[in-house]
Order: C-alpha cells, then sequence, then structure tokens
C-alpha cells in the first residue's frame, strides 16, 4: 500500500513552472483542472492555486503568522460559499517561481485542507498577460509602452 500511496503521489504531483526564454512563466494544468504552482507570500513558502476570479492573493490566517504578516484591515470577503470574514494585509512581497511582485495586497482567513495553500489572485496577477491555451496557463510580464 505504501508503494502504491508513493507513485499515485507521485503521479498527482503538479509539474514545476517553466520559464521562457522571453520570460514567461509556463504552469502546466494538473490533474483535477486547476493550475499550481510554488511560490512564496512574504519569504514562506505556499502553494499557489491560480485563481483569475479572485480579486487577491489570499492566504489562511496560520500561514499568515507564519509568514509574519501584520495585522490587516478586517473586512468580509464575499466568496462563492459565502461571506467569510478575514483581513486584508498591504504591501506584502509574494512570488511564483523566479519572479516576484514586490508589494502585494493580501488576504487572510482562507480555510482549506493545508495552511500551505493559498490562492493567487488578481492582486499578483494583474502584473501579468495571462494567456490559457493547450492545457498551459502562461504569465507574460506586461510591457511598457511609451508614447
Amino acid at each position: 500500500m505504501g508503494v502504491l500511496y508513493a507513485a499515485m503521489a507521485y503521479y498527482l504531483k503538479p509539474k514545476a513552472v517553466v520559464v521562457t526564454a522571453q520570460g514567461a512563466l509556463v504552469i502546466p494544468k494538473a490533474r483535477d483542472g486547476h493550475f499550481y504552482a510554488q511560490g512564496t507570500v512574504n519569504g514562506q513558502s505556499v502553494r499557489f492555486m491560480v485563481d483569475t476570479g479572485a480579486s487577491l492573493v489570499f492566504v489562511s490566517a496560520p500561514l499568515a503568522r507564519a509568514a509574519g504578516l501584520g495585522a490587516g484591515v478586517s473586512t468580509v470577503f464575499k466568496t462563492a460559499n459565502g461571506d467569510l470574514f478575514g483581513q486584508i494585509v498591504t504591501g506584502v512581497p509574494v512570488t511564483l517561481g523566479p519572479v516576484a511582485v514586490s508589494s502585494v495586497r493580501v488576504g487572510v482567513g482562507l480555510v482549506g485542507e493545508n495552511d500551505a495553500d493559498a490562492l493567487l489572485g488578481q492582486s499578483f496577477l494583474a502584473q501579468f498577460e495571462v494567456l490559457i491555451a493547450n492545457d498551459k496557463l502562461v504569465l507574460r510580464p506586461k510591457t511598457l509602452s511609451i508614447q
């Protein structure tokens, strides 16, 4: 049974983020249909699930404590599962693979199976062009246009 469990865990493990020569991040779709990637929130390791419909990066209260996030502004999050009380912390550094965004708004209060899981929402994703094609999610840094 142990060997079967180890084989299934390896088989179901999300694949790593790939960085292209042009600097884009490519995240392969996991077997459950979501896109996952390793990253950090204020230096604390997390496994992000990309959620293009979420307005913020969202973490659990235990992860926020472990990451040393200070107290934020109390709020009520409107989720698909109803109202969720939490906080919004500003100015948080977030990384996804080798890419870092230095000042991100992070919601605290996520409830899930694992405290090290987090949602990667628009407070991070808005820095990128987001494309989904061929079972891959591609994040390309937005380019500045000078007029």
